[in-house]
């Protein structure tokens, strides 16, 4: 018998299912992910902590912070900026001389590796070190920084140097990053070996964000830019493997991929409300985003108060296997509020969401200490 074509309902129970997986410990979720994107927003949490709190059992905000000599893991660039397994940063590492990403990754001049040598002598005769004794130390001044603002030279030198890896973080420090001096083994590695560690970053890629339509395929693979400069002309031949190893299906026009020994036939619908940080797994691709849930979600922190439509913060609303809206929390006099709203203008008429979304903003009390 011919089998039956996949189904834009089979992607949308896929993608949720098999990213929200039944919570487990804090190191076997960072275990199975590889990667947890961070930002520092604090809308009511920071983004590591509210994608964490759907996939670590009775997960706490700042738990990763908390754990984070224990669990041995690192922060690192991969596609984007969070906290890594050593397995992955592995592959990763040792980089080039280059400045940090948002710097445009260009080869540091001959005074910046001046100033870098001098840096890197003090971190190894100090042992762990706070950006602050960094600059008081050196006291660089200031330089105008990616974002446009200005930025203290010698902590810029600190991330190029942790780009670099030859520094690692070691904790943090009410958030502030606590350095120490390091150094990656060298890699002299054959074309085959540079090709699998490619294809082994390609491969943490697609099994955080699949199924991914073509075009968010390529976005994803081609930002492993950031995190292999050394390697960046050798990305366009990993995508064209990618494509030709994965599993895929022609959806509506659309070519989408995913880990060739996942069955995306399998997936449970859902029953419950997940308010999702902007940078889950779920919906952080806004392609993929669009054509699972047919309406558009952007993330508007950066974007004028009087410009925005959904909110400074706006978590994502999942009701069962879809986004249907979206909800602003925040705290007023140790309450937490919700303002929420949806894309077709109206809550669900089903009785049970309500109840849902009560259960989820328990369960986000619990999550930042409040009472439930």
């Amino acid at each position: 018998m011919r089998r039956a074509a996949i189904t834009s309902d089979d992607l949308r129970r896929f993608a949720v299912s098999r990213s929200l997986f039944p919570p487990t410990t804090l190191r076997c979720a960072i275990g199975r992910m590889h990667f947890v994107q961070a930002d520092p927003i604090r809308a009511p949490a920071r983004a590591q902590d509210l994608i964490l709190r759907h996939r670590v059992k009775d997960y706490r905000a700042g738990d990763l912070e908390r754990n984070y000599v224990s669990l041995g893991i690192e922060e690192d660039t991969f596609v984007n900026y969070g906290f890594v397994t050593r397995q992955l940063q592995m592959l990763m590492h040792p980089r080039p001389n280059v400045r940090v990403p948002a710097e445009g990754m260009q080869a540091w001049s001959v005074a910046e590796r001046k100033k870098a040598e001098l840096l890197l002598a003090f971190l190894q005769s100090r042992g762990e070190v706070h950006p602050r004794e960094v600059e008081e130390n050196f006291a660089h001044g200031r330089v105008r920084n990616y974002w446009g603002g200005s930025s203290n030279a010698t902590t810029q030198m600190l991330d190029a140097l942790h780009y670099r890896g030859l520094v690692r973080v070691v904790r943090r420090e009410n958030g502030i990053r606590i350095y120490r001096a390091h150094q990656h083994k060298p890699a002299l590695l054959t074309e085959a070996e540079r090709r699998s560690r490619i294809d082994a970053l390609v491969d943490v890629v697609v099994n955080i964000y699949a199924p991914l339509p073509e075009p968010s395929l390529s976005f994803y693979i081609r930002r492993l830019r950031y995190a292999v400069p050394q390697w960046r002309n050798e990305i366009a031949a990993a995508q064209k493997r990618a494509r030709e190893r994965l599993a895929h299906a022609r959806v509506a026009g659309v070519d989408w991929y995913w880990p060739e020994e996942e069955n995306l036939r399998g997936a449970v619908i859902p029953t419950s409300v997940r308010l999702l940080a902007p940078f889950d797994p779920v919906v952080h691709d806004r392609t993929r985003f669009e054509l699972l849930w047919n309406w558009t979600y952007r993330f508007e922190a950066y974007t004028p108060a009087p410009k925005r439509k959904l909110g400074y913060y706006a978590l994502p609303l999942l009701w069962r296997d879809r986004v249907i809206g979206w909800t602003n929390l925040m705290m007023k006099n140790g309450e937490l509020l919700a303002d929420t709203g949806f894309a077709q203008g109206r809550p669900p008429k089903d009785r049970a969401f309500q109840c849902e979304l009560d259960a989820e903003l328990a369960r986000i009390r619990f999550f930042l200490g409040l009472r439930t």
